[in-house]
């Protein structure tokens, strides 16, 4: 069951490119991923290693990875990262719970993540899924303050 794939272009390629590397939506790079995987085309299949390599999502480098060997190309999937998914995520949590009250809210704290860092909130929604709470909640619980 061969899949047919168009080898021109896609005429919203520009588009998809720039959803594909939007660093605050990983619903977006997933499905630009997925629109990307239709075509056969060497700038696409550029855009899907990237993203494939490189992606603080492992389910939208999942995704490139069966849309590259979909289309034929010999590509290995990269380990899941255990640690932080975006460089110095810890320290950043860190400086925020810093930045609140001291009698502050663990949703105080959500809040102000989701407003000022949006591309480590998207992240890790992203990655944890149902987990992601719960998840920001224990980190919330584990930074000591001073």
């Amino acid at each position: 069951m061969s899949q047919q794939y168009s080898t021109e272009l896609p005429s919203n390629y520009d588009e998809l490119k720039r959803a594909a590397n939007r660093t605050a939506n990983w619903k977006e790079r997933l499905a630009a991923v997925e629109e990307l995987g239709n075509y056969k085309h060497q700038k696409t299949i550029d855009v899907l290693l990237h993203r494939m390599n490189n992606d603080p999502v492992y389910q939208v480098q999942e995704a490139a990875f069966e849309k590259l060997q979909g289309l034929g190309e010999e590509v290995e999937l990269p380990k899941r990262k255990k640690f932080d998914l975006i460089k110095d995520t810890s320290k950043v949590l860190v400086r925020l719970k810093k930045s609140l009250p001291k009698d502050h809210t663990y949703e105080d704290f959500k809040v102000k993540l989701q407003k000022t860092r949006v591309d480590i909130y998207d992240t890790y929604k992203g990655d944890k899924g149902d987990d992601f709470d719960q998840w920001l909640e224990d980190q919330w619980k584990s930074i000591q303050r001073r």
